[in-house]
């Protein structure tokens, strides 16, 4: 290992995967509520449907600006709830407001239920699955010119195998120790996959550096003495750059990116 650790977030930074997110939500959210509105827009997808046929449904776009509101998979099932209710989610405050009127067993329940119908997914249409699931190539090709160059890790709510599977895909695997990739097991606070890094690693927070595409997993991170970064690709959008500003945290660029990480 180096004397560097770069952590990485997975959904939104390595992998482009919100057309599957979003597959994956709205058929979780079908059987759960299967006389919502949000059910009729399930049933009109082919079983598995094409990544233009996903972004073309009238309730991707909202999805979309949602996601860096949340943080785990149960949170996918309360942005559809907001949209099946007409609820209008601009900021972290409202979302969390929102979010706190659920019932904790049916957060539970959703969560559940969307790693079933994830692995359900991915084991009728194999390939197609990973199709809905690009990588931010820039970010990849640096990952891969820039190997040895800093200890590389994951730091996920995603579960672990469909990293490794995405990582593998990705052709990057190798580059990731297996003890150094920390899912949704970890919890809920990106804090608790940090710390369980700097143990595995041996490398301590003040030559960590940790990108990621939610700007309040970055601020609870820095208070560790971690460096921070938000990703200024993916889902992000003006809302979160001028909110990382805000709090005085880079944005970076896919070039930006890697000296910020490596050099």
């Amino acid at each position: 290992m180096t004397d560097r650790l770069l952590a990485l977030d997975f959904d939104g930074v390595v992998a482009d995967s919100a057309p599957e997110a979003f597959l994956v939500s709205l058929r979780t959210y079908a059987a759960l509520c299967p006389q919502s509105g949000v059910a009729r827009h399930a049933e009109g997808l082919e079983d598995l449907p094409s990544v233009v046929a996903l972004r073309s449904s009238p309730l991707y776009t909202p999805f979309l600006e949602s996601l860096p509101l949340g943080n785990r998979a149960e949170d996918f099932g309360v942005v559809l709830a907001a949209l099946e209710a007409g609820i209008s989610l601009p900021d972290q405050a409202t979302y969390d407001a929102f979010h706190g009127g659920h019932d904790e067993s049916w957060l539970a329940n959703f969560h559940r239920h969307f790693y079933l119908q994830r692995d359900e997914i991915s084991a009728r249409h194999p390939e197609g699955w990973l199709e809905l699931m690009a990588p931010f190539a820039p970010l990849v090709d640096v990952l891969r010119a820039r190997a040895g160059d800093a200890t590389l890790a994951i730091a996920t709510a995603r579960d672990r195998r469909s990293v490794q599977v995405l990582l593998d895909a990705y052709g990057i695997g190798q580059l990731v120790d297996d003890a150094l990739l920390v899912d949704k097991e970890a919890g809920r606070n990106k804090c608790a996959h940090l710390r369980i890094l700097a143990t595995r690693s041996g490398i301590p927070p003040e030559d960590t550096r940790f990108l990621d595409d939610k700007v309040n997993h970055l601020r609870d991170v820095a208070e560790l003495g971690v460096g921070v970064a938000l990703a200024g690709w993916g889902y992000n959008g003006a809302r979160e750059h001028a909110l990382a500003w805000e709090y005085g945290l880079p944005v970076c660029s896919f070039a930006e990116a890697e000296a910020w990480g490596f050099d």
